[in-house]
């Protein structure tokens, strides 16, 4: 094993399935979950919060064409407001990443449980089982994380419009079931509040483009499309998808199911090889999801150990060019929050994720001001349009996220949330031991910045 660059295999299409592809977690096992905090009214929260993502998201493409390095959110923080804060943030943002897996891995187990029943108490240990899986296929080239993409971005989608037009076209689907009951949104103005916020985790994904950019073959000034891909591909599919399933049952009961479109199939009457289309989808869409945030949560080490802020152990790369200790450390995560995952897994992993991505969210908006303002000389090949307004009006939004999420997190999130924010703190602690008695081997770099890029291949 050695220190070497990653491999630039990625095609934009790739980028695009892998992106837009991870935000579609599935709703195989969420939809309940969308439907008990705001009823069938979801499938409009949707593309509004899409639209409102735009200004993050922009804000990103700008960051990632300037700086375009697997430290992504890492450098920016740190050309911003230095390498306490650098290092913070970048920590926060493998939060965001880490917790994916463990939910992919439980909407599989769901899928499983369809056809073979697992004992409660086994779920966590097969859960684990099939993170581990991942982890000895996440070792292989990047190219194959993109070519399988591909096959079950376009696979799934197609399955998912087939399934939700078959559903529109039954006699008993009704607008009824959608206006009636409490109406669009039957819980209110707080449903609505709190699904604007923990809805948020169904587009987190665009963030982490940034961390495979030393991976594309592509301009960086192009990214700005596949992180727009990742917002809107996604809120069309979720509209379809829940005024689909909505129409043909109350919300209430739909909040009861554990899959519904499956359990609707078999309540209707329909072919037996529609509920399993939905899912066999369902499990692409948890497959493209689980293969893209291992891959981001393992550059995000990878890129912290750029900065020297983490061992440069977490740079080594096989003969694959992948990054084998920190998918070693991202299994490790994996694991641990298998095992603090309560029965109301959804809500749990939502509002952990939430909580994170929008600190992050809101420091990437500062860091796009902030460097605006300290570095105008530096290149940017794309340029986010309406300048600081939109980058505060990305500011309000996350905020909305980070309040929204803690009210729905219990007691069990709150402590394993304490004990990642202390491994942090114990790596940072590690770093200065190793700093004052390695100074040559582990000093803290200045930083990365544009006259970088040409060390690093970028296009």
């Amino acid at each position: 094993m050695a220190q070497g660059k990653l491999k630039r295999e990625l095609t934009f299409v790739s980028m695009v399935s892998i992106a837009a592809g991870s935000v579609i977690g599935g709703w195989l096992a969420e939809a309940p979950y969308w439907f008990s905090v705001s009823g069938a009214g979801s499938a409009f929260i949707f593309p509004i919060l899409a639209i409102l993502l735009v200004p993050v998201g922009l804000a990103f493409a700008e960051l990632t064409a300037m700086l375009p390095f697997a430290s992504a959110v890492d450098v920016w923080t740190t050309n911003a407001f230095g390498h306490k804060a650098g290092w913070s943030t970048q920590w926060m943002m493998f939060l965001v990443q880490v917790v994916e897996p463990p939910l992919m891995a439980f909407i599989f187990l769901t899928a499983i449980n369809y056809f073979i029943p697992i004992p409660a108490g086994m779920a966590k240990t097969v859960a684990i089982g099939l993170v581990f899986l991942w982890y000895v296929i996440s070792n292989f080239d990047i190219k194959l994380t993109g070519t399988l993409a591909n096959l079950f971005f376009y696979s799934m989608i197609v399955m998912s419009l087939f399934v939700a037009t078959v559903f529109f076209m039954n006699d008993s689907w009704s607008m009824s079931n959608i206006t009636g009951h409490g109406g669009y949104f039957p819980k209110g103005g707080y449903g609505v509040f709190i699904a604007m916020a923990v809805f948020s985790l169904k587009f987190i994904g665009f963030e982490f483009t940034p961390t495979l950019i030393e991976e594309t073959n592509f301009p960086a000034g192009k990214m700005w499309i596949v992180v727009m891909s990742a917002l809107f591909i996604p809120a069309v599919l979720y509209l379809i998808v829940v005024l689909a399933i909505g129409g043909l049952a109350p919300w209430g009961e739909i909040a009861g199911m554990a899959m519904p479109e499956p359990e609707l199939v078999a309540k209707l009457g329909l072919p037996a090889i529609i509920g399993i289309i939905a899912i066999v989808s369902g499990i692409l869409h948890a497959l493209t999801t689980l293969m893209g945030f291992w891959a981001s949560s393992a550059r995000v080490l990878y890129g912290a150990a750029q900065l020297n802020q983490l061992p440069k152990l977490f740079m080594d790369v096989n003969k694959h060019g992948q990054p084998w200790f920190s998918n070693l450390t991202v299994l490790f995560f994996s694991v641990f929050f298998c095992m603090f995952t309560e029965t109301n897994w959804v809500q749990y992993i939502y509002a952990v994720s939430c909580i994170a991505a929008g600190v992050v969210y809101f420091v990437c908006c500062l860091n796009a001001m902030k460097l605006r303002k300290t570095h105008p000389e530096w290149e940017r090949p794309f340029k986010a349009p309406g300048g600081n307004p939109l980058f505060i009006s990305g500011m309000v939004i996350s905020i909305w996220i980070i309040i929204g999420s803690v009210l729905e997190l219990e007691i069990g999130g709150y402590i394993s949330l304490a004990i990642y924010f202390l491994i942090g703190y114990g790596l940072h602690l590690l770093m200065t031991v190793l700093r004052k008695k390695y100074p040559e081997k582990y000093q803290m770099l200045g930083t990365l910045t544009p006259e970088d890029k040409e060390k690093f291949g970028t296009l």
